[in-house]
């Protein structure tokens, strides 16, 4: 009889000890679970990096295809810094964006606004009856720019019920997507990657050797780009003080660009206007000879805020 309450007595032991191991293996598939839910979290969130280079510093943002916030173009009628134009649409980051004119605070790049030419280049007098650029003209208009669709995938061209946001790079004059209406676009230039068309895009002649952009020194740079995913990356380069030539060229920033994993890039204006702000903190790019930031305000920007 001893026998049989002491078989019985580890039996009841094993079966506790069971319970307990199953217990710690639910408690262990839950604590998986929410790290993962963590890590997707975070994934769908605006990044900040920053990264030091050989002859510069990079201010990174990365903006995920699935995150809730869009990014979209802004236009001032007069020059303005990056932290007005934050408070004015409520923005978490701001970086600048296309070219213009500072003698008569015109734009030279074409941006769009929910479907309307709001900033033309053509209406430029300085730019349009500039005979030095005479023959470069249908170029310029027709220069690179940063665009948001909205693209029907269920209900039909006319329908907007069902439509969802997409970005591109592409020349002002090439054609929409089939299904896909244009919301906004910035321009500026050159592209930077698939292919640097700084040429194409008449920024430089070489048998009349010129480079508008100083494309092969090193300067303060900004660019925009889009991964294969989708995510939006803003970058803006600035220089070292104090530092005779310092910076990025044109060509190494498309290779860096294309190190972040962007397919899809396209130079902002640069030098003086090069900055990026980023929850209410504003990086320069431009150093003055005393090693002091210049803080230009500038034409226009492209936003990242919160979805409506």
């Amino acid at each position: 009889m001893r026998k049989i309450w002491w078989f019985l007595g580890m039996l009841a032991s094993m079966g506790i000890l069971m319970i307990l191991f199953w217990r710690s293996s639910q408690n262990s598939v839950l604590s998986s679970t929410k790290v993962t839910n963590k890590i997707a979290l975070t994934e769908k969130t605006i990044r900040y990096e920053r990264r030091v280079l050989k002859q510069g510093e990079a201010h990174i943002i990365f903006v995920p295809s699935q995150s809730d916030f869009l990014v979209t173009p802004a236009v001032s009628q007069n020059l303005e810094t990056l932290e007005t134009f934050a408070r004015k649409y409520q923005a978490i980051a701001t970086i600048n964006g296309g070219f213009f004119d500072p003698k008569n605070q015109k734009t030279t790049s074409n941006i769009v606004l929910q479907g309307k030419l709001v900033a033309n280049p053509r209406e430029n007098e300085r730019l349009a009856n500039n005979p030095d650029l005479q023959s470069y003209l249908n170029q310029i208009f027709n220069r690179t720019e940063f665009r948001r669709y909205a693209c029907n995938t269920a209900l039909g061209e006319n329908s907007k019920a069902n439509s969802t946001a997409r970005y591109d790079i592409a020349f002002h004059n090439d054609p929409l997507p089939v299904g896909c209406q244009l919301v906004d676009a910035l321009g500026g230039g050159p592209k930077l990657l698939p292919d640097l068309t700084l040429v194409q895009e008449g920024f430089v002649d070489e048998a009349k050797s010129r480079d508008a952009l100083g494309s092969t020194q090193l300067n303060a740079r900004s660019a925009v780009g889009i991964t294969r995913d989708g995510t939006i990356i803003l970058v803006t380069i600035s220089q070292q003080p104090k530092a005779s030539l310092s910076g990025i060229s044109l060509p190494a920033l498309a290779d860096f660009m294309k190190s972040l994993g962007a397919e899809k890039a396209m130079n902002l204006d640069g030098g003086s206007s090069s900055s990026l702000y980023y929850n209410g903190k504003t990086f320069f790019g431009k150093f003055d000879s005393e090693g002091n930031f210049v803080k230009r305000p500038v034409k226009s920007v492209l936003l990242v805020r919160k979805k409506s």
